[in-house]
């Protein structure tokens, strides 16, 4: 038996509806399975899904004060005010910031921008920045992707005699900034047909008003942005994407080109992974480390030189992100292994000196990632006396909501339900700390702790070839909302398997559903290798993709889970280097049987585990899931018996057999016959002296000799005296089988067949006919 690391929870699709898609729509089975499974009943709805046009943006206008945005923003063209586009540090603000750029320099408006930093100025509106921009002499402010908490800083802008136009796409707070407009998706006044634009599709949808055409030009900015911010990929961001992904793929734009040489991959082959894996870390590399103005530099520059001497740059960074975040997610595991956090906490709160603010988020998600726990990782400035970090949640628990209900002692903080930064004193961590604890306890049940894999269809084999996945890509672009599918192969055999890797730490599979075979590989799951038997049924859930090798193409599963129901029988028979074979082995989970003392001599040296001795007046063993056989029982009902009442999951054989009978020849009556005949013609005989000789006269071993003797002695044919034997002269005549030694001998060489010199294939249908019997009650069990 093996456990999935997650709860799979398995979408249902209605059959009829499944036929309906494929039909109308020329679908595959596959992709009307997986539309269907993810509600969609509709055939003109689907069809409107699969095949958006410009059709399904939405008019600019829409948005609350867009007109008044406008207005203004012309009227500071035309009287040639200096306007600053403020931006932020991430991806999102990084795209917004020059789609926004982009479109006013378009008009010759006289404008600028600024990033803030956030190691000085933190998320958001800075009153030092807006000090500077008045100084500067800036008439008009205009926020993307930041804005609609900085009530107090955009009030100091007021006062100083600056119009601010706020555009945003976060969490509103209870009290609006006194900005001169708001646009944002779900302001409390609007009524915008979609709420889950990204900050850089707000800023598109203010480039479309004030240029009074969609600028198409700027869909891949829009694209990075959008899916860098994990924003919800439906309505007209899945179209933003859509475009932009094409765009990019012939782009000549200097930024996409330079970005895809430091990233190491092909322009013509961007999807919507490339971004969020390829481009978006490397964006947001600058702000998590330095200053992310040269972000902007690179989207709004025309020189192709100049471009990659900024993506280098951005690469650097995101190298040198990527080594700091090792470093605190070790440390940051670390104190939580060590207890730090409290014992069997709801929610993770850690907290360091010099942790640098800038990659919290990541560790965080990292620590999600391995606990599935609400975390909170804070880096603390004992000189300013302030902890700065940010938090990652899991579903059931809003970390928005939740830390608002801490407004008291978190005098910043802002984000969206499952992602929020935060600011507080250091003094008031251990505060916070302990009342999330006790609003998580209320909120999440245990379930809600365990992870949830949503698995969206199950496939049999015979239904995954190039033509299935190649319409299976043209369901993306896959993200939030619409996340890459997830697909379950149920019930299928492993015909081969191998670890692959320079660490062997992945694995390669051969799947088989009767004649049907599919390739699978599996990353960081080279433990499977250990765990997976041959001829169990397993089932698997992952991605369907096509690997490409020397011109071929072949279908090929990648591997995110397994589990199977059935016991396994693990092959250890052999295996002498007991390292080997025991460090896969669960030992909490685990009982170790002997039925020799020899061998739990010869074990407990080599295995710093206990190991219990089944014999005649012992007690039941308390069960386990997992049992290993150390070694060969006496009679084959004592291994049924303890079979019967452990029902283990596990059965790891090693039968250790020192003394192994099994390749010394039974001897044949006749060779009883011809061995008594000789005794009986010689009535003392010296066997201790003669035995070579006798041996080598019949061809015999030396050890048949001494074993024919001793069934003699035991059926009273003989009496033994030092070596010599001597003929009971009265002895009554008696069958070999009465003698407990013959017995013994046969039926240790019958088990040592079936158990240790059986093929792997047998002895596990030897094992499957034992723990396919009924239970006995344990008042009824006895040991032999």
């Amino acid at each position: 038996m093996i456990e999935s690391k997650k709860r799979w929870r398995m979408e249902q699709s209605d059959d009829q509806i499944v036929q309906h898609l494929q039909q109308a729509l020329k679908l595959p089975p596959v992709s009307a399975k997986l539309l269907a499974s993810r509600g969609f009943i509709d055939v003109d709805k689907t069809k409107a899904f699969l095949h958006m046009n410009e059709t399904s943006m939405h008019d600019p206008y829409l948005l609350h004060d867009m007109d008044k945005a406008v207005t203004r923003i012309k009227r500071a063209i035309a009287n040639e005010e200096l306007i600053l586009v403020y931006g932020d540090y991430d991806a999102d603000g990084v795209t917004s910031t020059s789609v926004m750029m982009t479109a006013l320099q378009l008009l010759d408006a006289q404008v600028t921008y600024v990033i803030p930093n956030r190691f000085v100025d933190g998320y958001g509106p800075s009153e030092r920045l807006f000090q500077e921009a008045f100084e500067d002499g800036v008439n008009l402010i205009i926020t993307v992707d930041n804005g609609i908490s900085g009530v107090k800083e955009i009030q100091l802008a007021k006062e100083l005699g600056m119009d601010v136009i706020v555009t945003d796409h976060h969490e509103a707070g209870e009290i609006l900034p006194p900005a001169d407009m708001i646009i944002h998706p779900r302001h409390p006044l609007g009524n915008y047909p979609f709420g889950e634009l990204a900050g850089v599709g707000v800023a598109f949808k203010v480039a479309h008003a004030l240029l009074g055409e969609v600028p198409k030009e700027l869909f891949e900015l829009v694209a990075i942005g959008t899916v860098a911010d994990l924003v919800s990929l439906h309505d007209e961001n899945r179209y933003f994407v859509q475009q932009g992904i094409k765009q990019m793929r012939e782009s000549k734009r200097p930024a996409i080109q330079s970005l895809c040489q430091v990233a190491g991959t092909e322009q013509n082959l961007i999807d919507e992974e490339t971004i969020g894996f390829l481009f978006g870390p490397r964006i947001n590399a600058l702000g998590r480390l330095a200053d992310a103005g040269p972000g902007v530099e690179l989207f709004l520059s025309t020189d192709s030189v100049e471009a990659m001497s900024l993506a280098k740059l951005l690469d650097t960074h995101n190298k040198e992100r990527q080594g700091i975040v090792s470093k605190m997610t070790e440390e940051a595991i670390a104190m939580v292994e060590a207890g730090e956090t409290g014992l069997n906490p709801h929610v993770i709160i850690v907290a360091k000196e010099d942790w640098n603010p800038g990659v919290v988020g990541i560790v965080a998600s990292r620590l999600v990632e391995k606990y599935y726990r609400p975390t909170i990782v804070l880096g603390l400035d004992s000189q300013k006396g302030v902890a700065k970090g940010s938090g990652r949640s899991i579903a059931g628990f809003n970390l928005y909501n939740e830390l608002a209900k801490n407004r008291d002692i978190l005098p910043q903080f802002g984000g969206h339900p499952m992602a929020a930064g935060m600011t507080l004193s250091i003094e008031h961590v251990e505060e916070l700390r302990n009342r999330l604890q006790n609003q998580a306890e209320e909120t999440l049940s245990e379930e809600d702790l365990q992870p949830v894999q949503k698995v969206d269809i199950s496939i049999n084999i015979n239904e995954i070839d190039l033509k299935s996945i190649e319409s299976l890509k043209q369901l993306g672009p896959f993200g939030m909302g619409f996340p890459k599918p997830m697909y379950c192969i149920e019930r299928v055999n492993i015909t081969s398997m191998r670890k692959i890797g320079a660490n062997q730490n992945h694995v390669k599979m051969e799947l088989a559903d009767g004649p049907h075979t599919l390739d699978a590989v599996g990353f960081s799951q080279g433990n499977l290798a250990d765990e997976l038997t041959p001829g169990i049924e397993v089932s698997f859930i992952g991605d369907i993709q096509i690997n490409e090798w020397n011109g071929r193409k072949k279908p090929q599963f990648m591997i995110e889970d397994a589990k199977t129901d059935e016991w396994q029988l693990y092959d250890i028979r052999g295996i002498r280097q007991v390292n080997r074979w025991n460090q896969i082995i669960q030992p909490e989970q685990t009982l170790y049987l002997a039925f020799n003392q020899k061998t739990i001599q010869h074990f407990e040296s080599l295995l710093n585990v206990s190991i219990t001795l089944i014999s005649g007046n012992q007690p039941s063993p308390e069960p386990k899931p997992y049992i290993v056989l150390l070694d060969i029982p006496h009679d084959e009902e004592i291994l049924e018996t303890i079979l019967t009442h452990i029902q283990p999951k596990r059965i790891y054989a090693h039968f250790y057999a020192p003394d192994s009978t099994y390749f010394e020849v039974m001897p044949s009556r006749d060779h009883f016959k011809w061995y008594y005949g000789f005794l009986v013609k010689r009535p003392s005989f010296d066997l201790q002296q003669h035995v070579n000789k006798l041996a080598k006269h019949k061809g015999w071993t030396t050890s048949t000799l001494f074993f024919m003797t001793e069934v003699f002695f035991d059926l009273g044919f003989v009496k033994m005296n030092n070596g010599r034997i001597d003929m009971q002269e009265t002895a009554v005549k008696r069958d070999l089988a009465e003698s407990m030694i013959y017995q013994s001998r046969e039926q240790q060489m019958q088990l040592e067949q079936k158990l240790l010199y059986a093929p792997y294939m047998e002895l596990r249908q030897w094992f499957d006919k034992r723990l396919a019997e009924q239970t006995v009650p344990e008042e009824e069990q006895q040991w032999i």
